[in-house]
């Protein structure tokens, strides 16, 4: 694992990235103090910007009394409550 400053990263960012890219992990610090990490970007591949329908299948659950509304909304949307 390498360790550099700001300073040198901002030189060396070319060769950084190359680093990381063969698999070699990068800290950058300020002051002798890791701030950040430097990893591969790997894309996601949920629910790319193709509009797969079902993309989020799975992940997400609706409350069985999701369609109900609560009497003291609806009061709000009739004008009864202020």
């Amino acid at each position: 694992m390498q360790t550099t400053n700001i300073y040198e990263a901002k030189t060396k960012l070319s060769r950084l990235i190359d680093q990381v890219l063969s698999g070699e992990d990068v800290i950058i610090s300020k002051a002798g103090k890791p701030l950040v990490k430097m990893i591969p970007y790997k894309e996601s591949k949920a629910c790319l910007p193709s509009r797969v329908l079902d993309c989020w299948r799975g992940q997400v659950t609706i409350a069985d009394d999701f369609d109900e509304l609560p009497a003291d909304v609806a009061a709000y949307f009739r004008g009864e409550k202020w």
